[in-house]
């Protein structure tokens, strides 16, 4: 075994460096080869047989998007300010724990998706979603959930929705105005927000959760519920699976990808069933 250990200088609160000492004491003990990279990182990874990636979801999609070529089995540490792939592949588990997990593992496909031509794990986020992340100092001076939530009461008070044409796999354009519209590959974003409770990372499908516009003290009265994961019963929550996603916008609006920001009219996403292997345990 020769691992390759990937870890954001920056990440957490400087909390990568942290872990990538831990891991490395760890493996030391073990007599297991290794490597420490902080950035930039390599490009090509195909001489390691595992690579170990300490950050969060923007470490995690930097890393996906730079390297050239086939990744190794993935095992993901919770370095980051969210952390919520982290957290659903191995869910509180400690550093340590999660090294022991992912020394034990069987390498398990997970599902990816692809907005114009870029590559995310967690989830895919326009409009409303990318506004909130233009408060990204915000979180990461508070921390993942009081930050993303004071940017998201803040977007709430002042968000327009646009004019979307939006296109679900073969189904005829619908024009719409939408408060939320995300596609999720895994249930949480933002620290913990359960926004897409039935997501699951190795279905071969993306989940699209879609709600309509609503009065301010609606947005308000309905934040907590989202928060639980408990919206999706409400009238003005839409929810199904989905293989592709297009998205034509009557102005430029932001967008998140794993917490990255972009700008654009036009989004095409589609899912890329078990694009990675991950190093996690059966899902029960």
């Amino acid at each position: 075994m020769s691992i390759a250990i990937l870890y954001n200088i920056r990440a957490g609160k400087h909390r990568s460096a942290k872990i990538a000492g831990t891991l490395s004491s760890a493996l030391d003990r073990k007599g297991i080869s290794y490597e420490l990279f902080g950035d930039p990182f390599p490009k090509d990874l195909s001489r390691f047989t595992t690579v170990f990636i300490i950050g969060g979801d923007g470490t995690l999609n930097h890393v996906i998007n730079h390297v050239e070529g086939s990744i190794p089995p993935i095992a993901l540490f919770k370095g980051g300010t969210g952390n919520d792939f982290a957290t659903s592949l191995y869910g509180s588990t400690s550093a340590e724990e999660t090294l022991e997990i992912a020394l034990r593992s069987t390498p398990r496909p997970v599902d990816a998706g692809c907005c114009n031509g870029r590559i995310f794990l967690n989830m895919f986020g326009a409009g409303f979603d990318g506004d909130v992340l233009k408060g990204m100092q915000t979180i990461r001076r508070l921390g993942a959930f009081l930050g993303y939530y004071s940017a998201v009461i803040r977007t709430i008070l002042f968000y327009r929705e646009p004019l979307l044409e939006i296109t679900v796999d073969q189904d005829p354009p619908i024009r719409d105005r939408l408060l939320l519209l995300l596609l999720n590959n895994a249930a949480t974003t933002g620290g913990g927000f359960r926004v897409s409770p039935r997501a699951r990372i190795m279905d071969g499908a993306l989940d699209l959760v879609t709600v309509d516009p609503l009065p301010v003290l609606q947005r308000l009265r309905y934040l907590p519920v989202i928060r639980k994961g408990a919206h999706l019963v409400l009238p003005f929550v839409h929810h199904r699976r989905v293989n592709r996603l297009r998205i034509l916008s009557e102005r430029p609006i932001q967008a998140q990808l794993d917490g990255e920001l972009v700008e654009a009219r036009e989004f095409d996403i589609t899912v890329l069933p078990g694009r990675f292997r991950f190093l996690y345990p059966e899902p029960g």
